[in-house]
């Protein structure tokens, strides 16, 4: 039976006014095309930017407190918040005006009162480009060959998993993966075939990614990475145990290699208890360190270590 498909997310927009008049009429104009937030002052606008990374800010200028001005300049030298596109909406109608907002980093600048129709139509232009710029980014983010990350991407994803786990006080697990003979299955069969084994791997790897933030990436070569947050040694350990079975059972033959007439792979893992923000290179050093010795000790293996972080 197929998994139904999921209806794609309408993207978010942060609607930011003190007046509720305004940001109700901005709520109903917007709601067919996006899921709107809304903030009533400058400090809620920056704490939902935060929390619920919206795809586009309309900013009202003139608040108390905290001024819209004031909220792009706090966002703009954020680097959590920094990406995301604001759109003034201000009574402040003069060249100089709108020449300043964008000056601050805006997108757009819309005079009040401001016609309905023309405010739907920049709102959902702008929304495009995002989508569009999306898309982009995560073409870059993307191995051409096995269709799975890249390692641009695990590099994001283990600094922001390791900030994550270290707020949760929570294990973080590596695996890293090399083909075994990858070299003289080449030399033997030839690239193209390589590349197809490098395919069938990775798609392999795909399917241990079953928890959120669970990442499989090609990290260069016939070398393979799984990022495994929230899961501790033993769980972790036992899902390399899985891939290596997985691999040896597709029989995809190897007739070059001296450990086994199949294709095999070599795998080393780490465990960690991230404590601060910032990543310890020793992680992945360690995790490789355990690659080599599955390798020393063989091939075909899986070499396991854990350390308090």
């Amino acid at each position: 039976m197929e998994k139904p498909v999921a209806p794609p997310q309408l993207p978010k927009v942060l609607v930011v006014d003190d007046e509720k008049q305004n940001r109700d009429l901005l709520a109903e104009l917007l709601r067919n095309d996006c899921r709107v937030i809304l903030a009533k002052n400058g400090i809620q606008a920056i704490e939902r930017a935060h929390e619920l990374h919206p795809d586009l800010i309309l900013l009202d200028v003139m608040m108390p407190d905290m001024n819209g001005h004031q909220v792009i300049q706090a966002l703009k030298h954020d680097d959590a918040t920094r990406q995301i596109p604001v759109i003034f909406i201000s009574a402040l109608d003069s060249p100089e005006d709108e020449e300043h907002g964008l000056d601050l980093g805006a997108v757009d600048y819309i005079t009040k009162p401001f016609h309905p129709s023309i405010v739907r139509k920049r709102v959902r232009n702008h929304l495009q480009s995002v989508h569009h710029r999306h898309l982009l980014e995560n073409l870059a983010k993307i191995d051409s060959l096995t269709e799975i990350a890249n390692r641009r991407r695990y590099d994001e994803a283990l600094e922001s998993e390791w900030r994550r786990c270290a707020r949760n006080n929570s294990p973080l697990s590596m695996i890293i993966i090399d083909v075994d003979h990858f070299k003289a299955y080449n030399d033997r069969l030839g690239h193209a075939a390589g590349d197809m084994i490098l395919r069938t791997i990775a798609i392999a790897l795909k399917g241990f990614m079953r928890r959120p933030g669970d990442l499989a990436a090609r990290y260069g070569g016939e070398e393979f990475v799984l990022l495994l947050p929230q899961v501790d040694a033993q769980a972790a350990s036992h899902i390399a145990g899985d891939i290596r079975a997985t691999v040896e059972q597709m029989q995809l033959a190897h007739p070059a290699s001296p450990v086994s007439p199949y294709v095999t792979i070599s795998l080393g893992g780490m465990t960690t208890q991230p404590y601060d923000g910032q990543v310890d290179p020793q992680f992945f050093r360690d995790a490789d360190a355990a690659l080599y010795a599955a390798k020393a000790r063989g091939r075909n293996r899986v070499v396991w270590q854990t350390t308090a972080g």
